[in-house]
């Protein structure tokens, strides 16, 4: 039974072996599903899925094999394409959903909104944004996201107003994919990465050595004699270089996350965090809105930070060609003699372990995007995801 259900797990990605297959046929012929699709959904992702980062994949391939939602399954991929403005979620205000959130009798028939979104959804073959009559986003319309109408059915997009009737294309499990863009709790997960134990650290004998006072008692006719030990304590020293301004602003919030998480972490040897914009010149600045003057000489990084340093840096790379290659492209502040691709490489010179995490790299060679292909022969690039950041982590420390 439902060999189509195995293979479809297997194309999304999910590896599903043939003995868990096999394990779920078993437990249906137990009974174990209760003759239930809520039971029998449950069953399946406790014995095929391994990780909560595959519960949103694992979400879609059981919808589409089981219609298990009212109205999912006529949506197709190309309108949920069409209504995907998430970049505009965060601009409705917050008092205004408040309010409407406080609205308990809306005199909406739903029975004759339901009628037209399938009219809608028959006839529509275009992307629309704003208006009131098609299925889109920013419109009066009862259908879609991020719009004003209060009442009717949201396609897609994070919850607004907090009044639809119905949900089509909301991912439940969407925050645990390890292909999104992280919060704060998924950073702070994946820089545990970071650890290198060390008892050579200038630091107090305070942790009882059990091992050396079994021995010392051992050796002194059983009567006891404690020894004591220092903490084993992270030795890593982390250096974070962070770009901010200009293309970077709408990841502002995420680079906060990251900033707050790495503060929260007060396990590090040592940190260091500077910023620049676009590419790293002369001049790294000491807060985010890099203000001339605010800022620290580069060389003296170089001078006071010395190569165990683990660096971490944060940027789109998204600069003009001159910026990254003429001695006087820097319009921020000053160049000191040299362009950033000569800082870049006086940076992979001094540091032995660099990475480089970007929030919208783009797939493959990018010609569009010169300087972030040049970048990437310099540093190992890596997306700005759980799972990106996981595999940046294992590099820091292994170098593999």
């Amino acid at each position: 039974m439902f060999t189509k259900f195995f293979y479809d797990l297997r194309d999304a990605g999910l590896k599903v072996t043939f003995a868990e297959f096999l394990t779920l046929q078993e437990a249906l012929d137990k009974g174990l599903a209760n003759n239930s699709v809520t039971d029998f959904y449950y069953l399946c992702r406790m014995i095929l899925v391994k990780s909560e980062t595959e519960y949103d994949k694992f979400d879609m391939v059981f919808e589409n094999n089981f219609k298990g939602a009212h109205y999912e399954p006529e949506v197709g991929a190309n309108m949920l394409k069409w209504l995907d403005k998430s970049e505009m979620e965060e601009f409705i205000a917050e008092t205004e959903r408040q309010w409407l959130n406080q609205m308990e009798d809306l005199q909406i028939d739903k029975d004759d909104v339901e009628e037209k979104f399938r009219a809608r959804l028959k006839d529509q073959d275009s992307e629309h944004n704003g208006g009131s009559h098609w299925i889109g986003t920013m419109g009066k319309t009862s259908f879609g996201n991020t719009g004003g109408n209060i009442g009717g059915v949201r396609v897609g997009g994070k919850t607004g107003y907090q009044s639809a009737f119905a949900v089509i294309g909301a991912k439940k499990y969407r925050d645990f994919r390890d292909d999104r863009i992280i919060d704060n709790r998924q950073f702070m997960q994946a820089l545990r990465k970071l650890r290198q134990f060390s008892t050579k650290l200038d630091i107090p004998k305070t942790e009882l050595d059990i091992d050396g006072t079994i021995d010392k008692t051992c050796n002194n006719g059983g009567m006891l004699q404690i020894v004591m030990e220092k903490p084993r304590k992270n030795s890593v020293k982390l250096l974070l270089l962070m770009d901010s301004g200009g293309t970077m602003i709408p990841y502002s919030s995420l680079m906060n996350e990251l900033f707050q998480s790495i503060n929260k972490s007060n396990h590090y040897k040592d940190v260091k965090v500077y910023y620049f914009h676009n590419c790293i010149y002369s001049k790294l600045y000491n807060t985010p809105e890099c203000e001339n003057g605010d800022w620290i000489d580069t060389e003296w990084m170089f001078r006071n930070l010395d190569s165990d340093y683990k660096v971490i840096i944060v940027g789109d790379a998204a600069m003009a060609p001159e910026e990254l290659y003429s001695d006087s492209g820097n319009y921020r502040g000053p160049n000191g003699g040299l362009s950033g691709w000569d800082w870049l490489l006086l940076m992979k010179r001094h540091y032995k372990k660099i990475v480089w995490m970007n929030p919208k790299m783009a797939i493959g060679h990018a010609p569009w995007r010169e300087a972030e292909t040049a970048v990437k022969t310099l540093f190992p690039m890596y997306r700005l995801t759980v799972d990106g950041l996981n595999q940046a982590m294992t590099m820091l420390m292994t170098g593999k």
